[in-house]
């Protein structure tokens, strides 16, 4: 069986979107790096949260009633 088109598997579907797009190198350190990003702006708005103090009221009485249970 000959192909009509050669390349057009899978394989040559990526290099043609090399081509276009260019190379993918770097993609993996982009992606740690919106991670990371979003990582430092939870953590930030789990300090200004737990830093108030009805917040901070509120869960030293659940933790002081949870160790008073038993």
């Amino acid at each position: 069986m000959t192909e009509l088109r050669p390349g057009a598997g899978k394989a040559g579907t990526k290099r043609r979107l090399t081509d276009l797009f260019g190379s993918d190198a770097g993609l993996a350190t982009a992606e740690y790096a919106i991670a990371t990003l979003a990582a430092v702006g939870f953590a930030a708005l789990l300090v200004a949260i737990l830093s108030s103090g009805e917040i901070r009221g509120l869960l030293m009485s659940l933790v002081s009633s949870a160790l008073s249970f038993g």
